[in-house]
């Protein structure tokens, strides 16, 4: 499902706006090809969406929030950003409480 992806308007200015440093095309097509779904959102609209964890080639670490669109054969990238590691566990897969 990841050859056809569309980016939402919020997640293009997340990318470019991320402090952490700009997040490349790329780096989010990595991450849809290896990344793990770490939390799952069934009752998002308009689409059930869930959330990703994963590196890139350079070990950058990303979370990307997506939506499998299944009836177009689409996946939506709604957000993407680095984890900040005061506000989620060292493992990036759970937030701090």
């Amino acid at each position: 499902m990841s050859s056809d992806s569309r980016f939402t308007d919020h997640a293009r200015k997340e990318m470019d706006e991320e402090q952490l440093g700009c997040i490349k095309v790329e780096e989010v097509l990595q991450i849809i090809e290896t990344g793990e779904i770490i939390e799952q959102y069934l009752d998002d609209t308009p689409y059930s969406s869930c959330l990703i964890l994963g590196y890139t080639r350079s070990g950058r670490p990303l979370h990307l929030v997506c939506a499998p669109v299944s009836a177009e054969e689409r996946l939506i990238v709604i957000t993407t950003y680095q984890p900040d590691t005061n506000r989620w566990d060292p493992d990036l897969r759970r937030r701090k409480r």
